[in-house]
């Protein structure tokens, strides 16, 4: 029974508080201008590559905090 589970996709204000130390509501509002500059509706989902892409961190880092 060694299954593999998928890593995660999409990046959450959980993510966000862990991955750039801030508080939950900074990470609520960095959440908030992610998907402004993404040009994304409130309940869409900001992927891990966006964020990435974004912030300029690097998918290695992020996937330790996943």
């Amino acid at each position: 029974m060694n299954k593999k589970i998928p890593e995660r996709a999409v990046i959450y204000t959980k993510d966000i508080q862990n991955i750039m130390g801030k508080s939950p509501r900074s990470a609520s509002k960095y959440m908030q201008i992610l998907r402004r500059t993404l040009e994304k509706e409130e309940g869409e989902f900001v992927t891990v590559d966006e964020f990435c892409m974004v912030t300029g961190i690097t998918h290695e880092v992020v996937r330790r905090y996943l």
